[in-house]
């Protein structure tokens, strides 16, 4: 009987480990919980408090200038943030990244969407393996999906209009 203890062990940590969310680049999360708060200094635009997105969905996307996949996914999310407006808040968060070079980023792809500063605390209080992650809440300020890496504009919309 005890011999069988060790097997069970293994059985119990390859299940743990072949059953746990995927974080590869395209990966969806189903999350749950409150959307962590959003402090810190804010790159573009006002700071925005809770109140002023309080019974909308919110996307939250976290990018880096650094980032390629950020780059290719920026035009889509400026597409949808107009698409939605009034309905969806977007906000990005500039993780890890030069100030300087996040403006210039702004600039270029004609983000106008409220973006805030990270560098560090607050992707580690929303799980952030990587960039860019996006992160969809629900009109109650619950977390409800992990997105990781670039999306597509199709996927992206679906899983907005299934929130709203």
């Amino acid at each position: 009987m005890l011999a069988l203890i060790p097997l069970g062990a293994v059985a119990v940590t390859l299940a743990a480990f072949y059953l746990r969310p995927s974080e590869e680049p395209g990966s969806v999360i189903e999350r749950s919980g409150p959307m962590p708060a959003l402090e810190g200094e804010w790159l573009l635009g006002e700071p925005l408090p809770p109140s002023s997105y309080r019974g909308k969905v919110v996307l939250v996307n976290f990018w880096g200038t650094w980032c390629g996949p950020c780059r290719k996914e920026q035009p889509v999310l400026q597409r949808l943030s107009e698409e939605f407006e009034g309905r969806v808040q977007f906000i990005g968060v500039d993780f890890l990244d030069d100030q300087a070079a996040a403006r210039e980023f702004v600039r270029e792809f004609g983000v106008t969407y409220p973006s805030i500063v990270d560098d560090g605390p607050l992707g580690h209080r929303f799980g952030v393996p990587y960039a860019p992650a996006t992160f969809l809440v629900d009109r109650t300020g619950e977390m409800r999906y992990q997105l990781l890496g670039a999306q597509e504009e199709p996927e992206l919309r679906r899983y907005i209009e299934k929130l709203l």
